[in-house]
């Protein structure tokens, strides 16, 4: 039997976006797999009175069981009123690829799906977009579309190089799919090493500095649909203190880099209203736990090293909303 996800107190993207463009913030787009993860996603934007997007996403269904996830946003909507402030939550597929799984989820009580067909020729991903928006539309939920690849590896997602989004393609799309907003590329990609060294230049310190996102692009599609709400997924900054934190214990990640935070606060302010977060999240509880595990190797409850990672994570969101993102005081 269907679930509504008004069923489960969540609501679809589509207010959200529109007072995110008017207001020049972005709503934090975050994936969750397990417990703690969910845990620091909201008491973060609960103490800082943000919106947020619960992002969940194919591999996350394989992983933690696709009933186990949707009850525990069904809990998220109970637990934000425990912690004393209830702020607006999404539930959202990331990068859904077929119409079968988006379909899915939306009869399991998502509120905002993504229909990700820019693997596929433009008219096929058209068709596609136009066929999931049509069952989403007729449940009154929401529908992101893609256009231009990201390069990089997220889960089941993978591309060697991007695509920027043509400016000229959005009209069409945007109008003949019915989309209510727009993945697109500027050059944020999946993944930690989002940059090779060859496409960085580096500081007189020798420390990276990846190449600029385009602007120029993003310029130019705001120009073609205005207001419309835009989208960037692979928008994790890498922070360096959790790179070196995961190296100091025993990592080896080499040449990680990220999109500085700088310009996905530019972006933020611009029609870009929903900006994902995945890879720093991984950074940050994956150095907390090394660190517990190599400071004290002879712990084995989950709990001790778990907590601290929840922590950590809350922490890092906390930072981006109120400095990044400008979605704190936005609920």
């Amino acid at each position: 039997m269907a679930t509504s996800y008004k069923e489960l107190g969540l609501v679809n993207s589509k207010e959200l976006f529109k007072k995110a463009v008017d207001g020049g913030y972005a709503i934090p787009a975050y994936n969750f797999n397990n417990l703690e993860q969910i845990q620091a996603i909201l008491q973060a934007c609960v103490e800082t009175k943000s919106p947020v997007i619960l992002q969940v996403s194919s591999g996350a269904r394989k992983y933690a069981n696709s009933t186990l996830l949707r009850n525990l946003a069904r809990g998220a909507v109970e637990y934000v009123k425990e912690l004393g402030c209830e702020i607006p939550i999404v539930l959202h597929l990331d990068h859904g690829d077929t119409f079968e799984l988006c379909k899915d989820c939306i009869d399991n009580g998502f509120s905002s799906v993504m229909i990700d067909g820019s693997h596929h020729s433009y008219e096929e991903n058209i068709a596609l977009t136009k066929k999931v928006v049509e069952y989403a539309h007729a449940h009154d939920v929401t529908v992101e579309g893609e256009l231009g690849v990201l390069a990089g590896i997220e889960d089941d997602v993978v591309a060697e190089h991007h695509t920027y989004t043509e400016p000229d393609e959005v009209i069409d799309f945007v109008s003949r799919t019915g989309v209510d907003s727009l993945a697109i590329s500027i050059g944020t990609s999946h993944g930690a090493n989002k940059f090779t060294p060859e496409q960085c230049k580096r500081d007189e310190n020798g420390i990276l500095i990846p190449p600029p996102l385009r602007f120029d692009i993003l310029e130019e599609i705001e120009k073609k649909i205005p207001g419309f709400p835009i989208v960037l997924h692979g928008s994790s900054s890498v922070p360096q203190e959790y790179v070196a934190t995961i190296n100091k214990y025993g990592g080896d990640l080499k040449d990680s880099i990220g999109i500085p935070e700088e310009q996905l606060r530019r972006a933020a302010k611009s029609a870009v209203c929903k900006i994902n977060i995945d890879s720093d999240g991984r950074l940050a509880m994956t150095a907390a736990v090394r660190e517990v595990m190599a400071n004290k190797p002879g712990e084995f409850d989950p709990r001790k090293y778990l907590g601290p990672a929840r922590d950590e994570l809350k922490k890092l969101y906390m930072h981006k909303n109120i400095n990044v993102l400008g979605s704190a005081n936005k609920a």
